[in-house]
């Protein structure tokens, strides 16, 4: 007498370990990353309520920066203006907090499905993705949000449509969603490495699609900024530019290093 093998089980496949895992696996575990991911943020979102004052004065510098008096220049034009502005200041600054520990939730969920040189790869873009989100952050607050501000008040004062003042609240979104935008444009390095270090793209390939690649970055630019205009849209394409010609050098100087132990 044989035994048929069941038909009832759900099916599975290996991950980097050659473990098995089912589908309704992979699907706990994604749930799993999914709560992970918004008790995060919840946690920063709460670590940033007492935080808010010093946020705001915080956004107020680059106005100062681009010629402006915030006390003049920014109004407050409703009675609940304040806890609109503290809710926005809280959801975008936790957000903002929360972001690195999200994209490591992510890896975790991912890593279980990777070989071992994926692994090290994957756990070295994330170590990148860290520090290039909080260096994209740093760089949009200290030099391109100041310089965005003045281009624009000068284009507005060019075209005969100075700006008297600006709400409060917006003015507080712009900042946020403009730093927050920075700090994600800044990862296109860690996406770039990642897939040149698995051997997926080469720096000559990068090189052969350098103009697609620029024209994709400034549709990428004008759709992540907060506002429409052209100038916001050109501070971030710019370094994004420059970033993906730092990526070609980095894989030339790799392949070549490669190549040499060969």
């Amino acid at each position: 007498m044989t035994l048929e093998p069941s038909t009832d089980r759900e099916p599975e496949e290996a991950d980097g370990d050659g473990l098995r895992k089912s589908f309704l696996g992979h699907l706990e575990d994604l749930r799993a990353m999914l709560i992970r991911s918004g008790v995060a943020l919840a946690v920063c979102m709460l670590a940033v309520i007492p935080l808010a004052p010093r946020i705001l004065n915080l956004a107020k510098i680059p106005l100062v920066r681009a010629g402006k008096d915030p006390e003049e220049f920014l109004r407050v034009m409703a009675v609940g203006a304040g806890l609109s502005i503290t809710m926005r200041i809280v959801f975008w600054g936790g957000l903002i907090v929360s972001l690195p520990l999200i994209l490591w939730f992510v890896g975790r969920f991912v890593f279980p499905g990777l070989t071992r040189r994926e692994r090290r790869a994957a756990l070295t873009a994330l170590g990148a993705a860290t520090v290039l989100f909080a260096g994209g952050v740093l760089m949009g607050y200290l030099a391109m949000l100041p310089f965005g501000l003045r281009m624009m008040f000068r284009v507005s004062d060019w075209v005969g449509a100075p700006l008297a003042f600006v709400e409060l609240g917006d003015y507080v979104g712009f900042v946020l969603r403009f730093l927050l935008a920075f700090g994600i444009t800044f990862e296109l390095p860690v996406v770039v490495l990642a897939l040149g270090a698995l051997g997926i793209v080469t720096q000559a390939q990068l090189r052969k699609k350098r103009r697609h690649v620029i024209v994709a970055l400034m549709a990428v630019a004008m759709v992540v900024t907060p506002t429409t205009d052209p100038y916001t849209m050109l501070l971030m394409a710019a370094p994004l530019v420059a970033l993906y010609e730092a990526c070609i050098w980095i894989l030339w100087y790799r392949e070549r290093k490669d190549r040499r132990k060969r």
